[in-house]
């Protein structure tokens, strides 16, 4: 039974997200009180809209990039473009939001002594020689490519957590999130789910990088949120970085494929380079989540893909097919 006693103030950088605007919902169904930051350069005030009027939701434009100063219980530290598109557009300003909103955030929980959540990544491990990944691997990153800003970014964030935590003690979890999909991802993120099943709702083809054999492990955002907040959650003792993902591995072809015969659309496989540092093969061990959290993912990659396709239908229909087409990923 939950009682006042239980009740969290919880912030949540980058909020209004994909990712933090469904763990918004979800704290605030717990009980919870949430204060919601975003500087809506890839989050969107609709995502939260439906939160507006609760009594414990508040909303805050702000840019982690800049120091914050209010009172919680523990920090969900979420914000970063995370999708190619959004992250390569001003790399700079990636780097910047990782390596100063990890700093600004550590600063904040150790005035307030907060838990604090660092959502990273398994682009830290980068194009991986080790197969699956296991937290231990150090990675096979290039510090100077186009995906550097993000990945290098990410690393340097784990680094000023641990820093902190041998240095201040802070109360510190780093969770790396795998390929994750799901309702409220932005239509044109440039990542491959949401490239591919806005392709195939307007019979555009479907753009296959490189032979398509390349691998991904999707994970349902349901299931990633549940493994966030049980870290979150967990005895204070589980410092250590913690994947969370889907260990179920598929080509992208076979993705291609899948997301065709569930859209029932009529777009052909086209062809293109692989883009520089793309990852030929992406999958989890998640011995330490399985152990340490209980936790394991239940979405099978079907029946997650019926329910965003779904969403990106109602998305479209809403905003009418002049709108559709700003939403198509760019060819």
């Amino acid at each position: 039974m939950f009682s006042l006693d239980d009740r969290r103030r919880i912030l949540v950088t980058g909020g209004s997200g994909f990712l933090g605007s469904y763990l918004s919902e979800t704290l605030l169904e717990a009980g919870h009180e949430v204060l919601c930051l975003d500087n809506f350069f890839t989050g969107t005030r609709m995502n939260v809209e439906h939160l507006l009027d609760h009594k414990r939701f508040e909303l805050l434009r702000h840019d982690v990039c800049q120091p914050l100063f209010v009172e919680v219980d523990e920090i969900y530290n979420l914000a970063c473009p995370a999708s190619p598109v959004h992250y390569q557009f001003d790399p700079v300003q990636t780097t910047k939001t990782s390596v100063l909103g990890a700093i600004n955030m550590l600063g904040l929980a150790k005035r307030v002594k907060a838990k604090i959540l660092q959502a990273s990544t398994s682009e830290i491990y980068g194009d991986p020689q080790v197969h699956p990944q296991p937290e231990e691997y150090w990675g096979n990153v290039n510090p100077i490519g186009v995906r550097s800003c993000y990945d290098e970014g990410k690393r340097c964030a784990e680094t000023l957590f641990y820093d902190y935590y041998r240095q201040n003690n802070i109360n510190i979890r780093v969770m790396r999130i795998f390929n994750t999909y799901g309702p409220r991802m932005h239509p044109n993120d440039g990542r491959v789910v949401s490239n591919f099943i806005m392709q195939a709702l307007t019979n555009k083809p479907i753009t296959l990088y490189g032979d398509g054999m390349q691998t991904r492990s999707f994970c349902y955002r349901d299931d990633l949120v549940d493994g966030m907040i049980k870290l979150m959650n967990a005895p204070d003792h589980i410092s250590m970085p913690v994947n969370i993902g889907n260990p179920k591995e598929f080509t992208i072809k076979q993705l291609a494929e899948l997301v065709l015969e569930l859209t029932g659309s009529k777009s052909r496989i086209i062809r293109e380079p692989l883009p520089q540092d793309d990852p030929l093969q992406r999958k989890p061990d998640i011995t330490r989540a399985r152990d340490y959290l209980s936790w394991r993912p239940t979405t099978e990659l079907r029946e997650g893909l019926v329910k965003t396709i779904q969403y990106f239908e109602q998305l479209m229909s809403n905003q009418g097919e002049t709108a559709a087409k700003k939403l198509m990923p760019a060819e």
